[in-house]
């Protein structure tokens, strides 16, 4: 194998041009970014390793790879990610996607299919970001009527042309958590991926945390404030039965119980991702009658 060029010529080819930015980033990041930049497939660029970029397709694609070498995550430089199956646009505004929060997404479907026959959930996604989550459930349980909130703009125009792009039947309003939910509201599932990073983290000056909007991320000292907050305010909006679901970080998932039972749920539980982590934990808010006299263990 030959070595790799230290500097691209004005008219290198795909098979220069991977091989360049190879030594710098790995082949396949460079490979999706060569593709974004050209707007060719990867069937293309594996057919046609001999022919000539055009400058202008050379200059975007270098400028990607700088970018990438300098630790923008590809997410960002591509302005997508994959969840669920389905392509979800992201941009610094928001959380990059990852596959623990499908997770999240697999015990509310499951969940949701346990309510009556005829019966439509309703669904509230805290902090939705980019909108993946609540709308990977709107597109698996058609029945359901979903709701997302995020307290930023720029989170739910996002979230909003996702949805749109995939046909997604969401409504979405601005809102601090719980802040702008009327009193009466209640939701037969309560969703959330809230910030569970303690602010002295130090994995948040590492890879892709680096680049991601801290207010994701950190929730204060400990890492589980906003957490706290969400259990506080999650009854008074859970229908009688219902479920609060939450993702946390891999060693929190007892804490979280533990915060879940003082607030009097039942049922609390927590379940693992596919590193075996127990990523996501929850329970469920009591009914008046069927659990009278029914104690949280």
């Amino acid at each position: 194998m030959s070595a790799a060029p230290s500097a691209l010529p004005p008219e290198a080819t795909v098979g220069e041009a991977l091989a360049w930015a190879r030594a710098r980033i790995g082949a396949l990041e460079a490979r999706v970014l060569l593709s974004y930049a050209s707007s060719w497939s990867s069937t293309k660029l594996t057919a046609w390793p001999e022919r000539p970029l055009p400058p202008e397709v050379l200059q975007r694609f270098v400028d990607l790879v700088e970018r990438r070498a300098a630790g923008v995550p590809v997410a960002y430089l591509v302005r997508e990610r994959e969840f669920y199956g389905r392509r979800i646009r992201v941009t610094p505004s928001v959380l990059i996607p990852r596959p623990e929060t499908e997770t999240l997404v697999e015990v509310a479907i499951a969940l949701a299919l346990t309510l009556p026959p005829g019966h439509a959930p309703r669904i509230l996604d805290l902090g939705t970001g980019s909108g993946c989550v609540a709308i990977t459930l709107a597109l698996e349980l058609p029945q359901a009527e979903v709701l997302a909130v995020d307290a930023l703009p720029e989170a739910l125009g996002l979230a909003m042309g996702n949805a749109a792009r995939l046909k997604a039947s969401v409504s979405f309003m601005e809102s601090d958590w719980f802040s702008r939910i009327g009193p009466g509201e209640t939701f037969d599932l309560i969703v959330s991926n809230p910030p569970y990073l303690a602010q002295d983290d130090p994995h948040l000056e590492e890879g892709d945390l680096r680049f991601e909007p801290r207010q994701a991320l950190v929730a204060g000292e400990t890492g589980l404030e906003a957490i706290a907050a969400i259990v506080s305010e999650a009854p008074r909006h859970l229908a009688e039965g219902g479920w609060l679901l939450l993702e946390h970080g891999w060693d929190q998932a007892q804490r979280v119980r533990g915060l879940l039972l003082d607030a009097g749920f039942l049922e609390v539980q927590s379940w693992k991702d596919l590193a075996g982590h127990e990523r996501v934990s929850g329970g469920r808010r009591r009914r008046r009658a069927a659990d009278e006299g029914h104690r949280p263990k």
